[in-house]
């Protein structure tokens, strides 16, 4: 029987430049990808206007892409551990580029439901892939170099192509003819040009001389218990953030704080990934437990601002709020992935990461559907508190958990 530790990374000559254009051929390819993810974020108003379909619906549709993510990494997130990355990275580009045909021709509600779907298997075959990728490109471009660069270009490419999706979609619809088809055009250019880097960047595994019987992911992540429970759970509160913002934040913004600005939409949500992304740039240098705690108190601390801004319906502390937030969501994040990267083996590591991403998707559809539905019976701002509750609890529960470890 064959197993997968049969598997190794291809082996690279040191030092190959080939391999540096390789890795950041694959990091704009992971941010476009994840750019275009979030480019209806700032049309959800828009949609819910031409269709009439409340708040509650943009939740299921985002919920939609959720489930599309986490089927992905369920059946297919750790194949490409013995398949190769390049491959799967096509077909999730593949995927992705159908999404955004459907975007242009079925502008209704089933359409947007199909398309969010398809998106959402196209992401959850991706991020796990373009990540274990961007690690091993990065060890065979230097490979004596610690995995800094990796950690903050992989992270930024994460959350800044989250962030940049919807700036760039929120300014065209704002600005640019048919706001419901234009940003999708820009996107499937972007796509189509992607797929031509990833032809050309080099493949880093190499597959072994019997093929692995297949057998669907699961939730199965190599390391030390305590730290795998200590970085998902981390990812899980971190994906929370983002998916409250990707989902609910414009439509609250248009509705209750009355500023219906599709740009504003969409800098909105730029506001939370870009300090996503700044933190984990910033954060480098810091002790790995620093930088682990600072994180947790940031999120903490933008959430209780978040709600208080959303109590009194005021934009300036919605925005810092987001910002402080998803600021410490980043560097979460960050911690996670760094954590997962490095502990997993070779052969496990798409595999691992693959459990860590299922995981934090899970965080960004389980609370905010909640929030959904008990939008439909209590307030915005209520249901907000108790999404700041839950969230405060369980981040409290992720230090206690890591404190205890380390005692």
């Amino acid at each position: 029987m064959t197993v997968l530790t049969q598997h190794r990374p291809a082996p690279v000559a040191s030092d190959s430049p080939r391999h540096g254009r390789g890795f950041w051929l694959i990091a704009a390819v992971y941010l476009v990808a994840l750019a275009f993810s979030t480019a209806p974020t700032p049309l959800y108003p828009i949609y819910q206007r031409v269709d009439g379909f409340s708040g509650f619906t943009v939740t299921v549709v985002f919920a939609v892409y959720a489930i599309g993510v986490i089927i992905s990494l369920l059946l297919a997130g750790h194949v490409s551990d013995w398949t190769g990355r390049r491959r799967v990275l096509l077909v999730a580009l593949g995927l992705e580029i159908l999404a955004g045909v459907v975007f242009l021709t079925w502008t209704a509600l089933p359409g947007l439901i199909v398309a969010r779907l398809l998106t959402g298997l196209g992401v959850g075959l991706l991020a796990a892939t373009a990540t274990a990728y961007l690690l091993e490109l990065h060890r065979a471009h230097r490979p004596e170099a610690t995995g800094t660069r990796f950690e903050v270009v992989s992270s930024a490419a994460n959350l800044g192509g989250l962030g940049a999706g919807t700036l760039v979609a929120g300014a065209l619809a704002q600005f640019v003819a048919s706001p419901l088809r234009t940003p999708y055009v820009v996107f499937l250019i972007l796509l189509t040009l992607s797929v031509v880097a990833v032809a050309v960047a080099p493949e880093t595994v190499t597959a072994p001389a019997t093929r692995p019987k297949y057998r669907p992911q699961g939730v199965k992540i190599a390391g030390n218990r305590r730290t795998v429970v200590v970085a998902t759970t981390s990812a899980f509160a971190a994906f929370a953030v983002f998916g409250l913002f990707t989902s609910l934040a414009p439509s609250f913004v248009a509705g209750t704080l009355h500023h219906p600005s599709r740009l504003l939409a969409g800098v909105t949500v730029f506001v939370v990934f870009g300090a996503g992304a700044a933190s984990q740039a910033v954060s480098g240098r810091l002790a790995p437990r620093t930088r682990f705690v600072s994180g947790l108190a940031a999120q903490a601390a933008g959430l209780v601002t978040l709600a208080t801004g959303m109590q009194a319906a005021s934009l300036p502390l919605f925005l810092i709020g987001g910002a402080v937030a998803g600021a410490g969501a980043g560097i979460l994040f960050k911690s996670a992935v760094g954590t997962i990267a490095a502990g997993a083996p070779a052969h496990q590591r798409g595999e691992s990461l693959a459990g860590l991403f299922l995981i934090a998707y899970l965080g960004l559809v389980g609370p905010v559907l909640g929030m959904g539905l008990a939008g439909q019976h209590v307030a915005a701002t209520t249901s907000m508190l108790w999404f700041t509750g839950l969230l405060l609890t369980l981040l409290g529960t992720v230090f206690t958990v890591d404190r205890w470890g380390t005692n």
